[in-house]
């Protein structure tokens, strides 16, 4: 928690109240300190270690949070989003789960990828060939990792019915 919140609030979202009481999927991780702990080392791990841009990374994660609707999601990885030089009217139509006219075509590649393994639950032949012609097989995994990094996320947030702030 100690880095995730601050990178949070750096990204010009809230993960705390004024109260200084955590919100977004930051409380229900209180339940289980050990698996969130976990979890949010692998996240952590995930954003030190990837071959993705923080431009792509922020395509795939708002691509997921359109697919699932969780609001605070949705609000946190807008803010992110733009944060990181994604448009306004990109980071909108990630959100409403749509494809954006100023994506680069690597974006464009992650953001179908996302949204294949996110409602369909697979990648057909072509859009895996193109995945892995763009980004290479360990690109690759490090995008399939990503979908399920924020798919757990917005499971969580949708399971504790957890809102934007307000």
């Amino acid at each position: 928690m100690t880095t995730v919140v601050p990178w949070a609030e750096d990204a010009g979202f809230q993960a705390r109240t004024e109260a200084n009481e955590l919100i977004g999927p930051f409380n229900p991780a209180l339940l289980t300190p050990a698996l969130s702990s976990a979890f949010f080392d692998f996240q952590i791990a995930e954003q030190k270690h990837t071959s993705l841009s923080d431009r792509c990374r922020e395509v795939v994660i708002l691509t997921v949070g359109g697919v699932w609707q969780a609001p605070y999601e949705l609000y946190a990885h807008c803010a992110a989003g733009r944060h990181v030089g994604l448009s306004d009217e990109a980071v909108r139509t990630l959100a409403d789960g749509g494809l954006p006219d100023d994506l680069s075509d690597l974006e464009k590649s992650a953001h179908r990828v996302a949204r294949a393994l996110s409602g369909e639950h697979r990648l057909d032949e072509a859009l895996y060939r193109d995945a892995v012609s763009l980004f290479g097989p360990d690109g690759l995994m490090d995008l399939v990792v990503l979908v399920g990094i924020y798919q757990t996320a917005c499971a969580i947030l949708h399971g504790f019915a957890i809102p934007a702030p307000r």
